[in-house]
């Protein structure tokens, strides 16, 4: 009996997802999906092709990076998936985190290659969230050096911490000449805040292109946005 079935086919079916909303080419993205009640992940592993992965090529990490399962290497970005899940959902700060998404997306690495945050310039980006897309700053030599891909994690947290963001509300970052993580309540998720994470860097750099002192939403119209969707009244969508 494979205790684990469930969570690999849920990180398997992500994956697969990436590639569908056309987030990544060859093997640049990763999905993860988290088991918080045992503290492990299924995430995809390293180099292999999207039409190669199968449920049971998913690879079972802990969140201090031990591999539990699994025949393949994990996704090179393991230990980044690994520091996020222990910092912001084991630890507290937004337990709901059950998947992790990590693409090379283009428009998102434009931003991420400017070292720019996103501003909430229309009410798409609101509809997903209030606060612009923080954008980390570029990782030290030290913290190359030392452990790049735990310091990309460490990085993204160091970014909430300062800017005294939630990541409960602010799903997804970009990582300074890297590129875009997003999270949600489950894998699929994840890969769906990765998509409007793109779509929305892709209108803010249309924005910026037809007008570079283009000033955010207000936040009046900001919050109404997140509220009509989001808030104690939401009337989005169907009751």
């Amino acid at each position: 009996m494979d205790n684990y079935k469930s969570l690999r086919e849920e990180a398997f079916e992500a994956n697969l997802e990436i590639q569908k909303q056309r987030l990544a080419i060859y093997t640049w993205g990763n999905v993860s999906a988290f088991d918080s009640c045992r503290g492990i992940f299924a995430i995809k592993p390293s180099g292999v092709p999207y039409d190669k992965l199968t449920p049971e090529s998913m690879v079972l990490v802990d969140v201090e990076g031990n591999i539990v399962e699994g025949k393949l290497i994990p996704s090179s970005d393991t230990k980044t998936h690994q520091v996020l899940y222990r910092e912001f959902a084991a630890g507290g700060l937004a337990p709901q985190i059950r998947g992790i998404t990590h693409t090379h997306s283009a428009f998102a690495v434009a931003w991420a290659q400017a070292c720019k945050s996103v501003p909430v310039f229309g009410t798409t980006h609101a509809d997903h969230g209030t606060a612009a897309i923080p954008c980390t700053e570029f990782m030290d030599e030290e913290a190359v050096k030392n452990n790049y891909e735990l310091e990309t994690g460490n990085l993204i947290v160091k970014t909430f911490q300062q800017r005294s963001l939630n990541p409960a509300r602010v799903n997804m970052v970009l990582v300074a000449g890297h590129g875009p993580f997003s999270w949600g309540t489950s894998a699929a998720q994840s890969v769906y805040h990765a998509a409007v994470l793109e779509e929305v860097c892709k209108m803010a750099l249309f924005t910026h292109c037809l007008d570079s002192l283009a000033r955010p939403l207000p936040e009046h119209i900001i919050h109404k946005h997140w509220e009509r969707k989001h808030g104690p009244d939401a009337y989005y969508g169907q009751k």
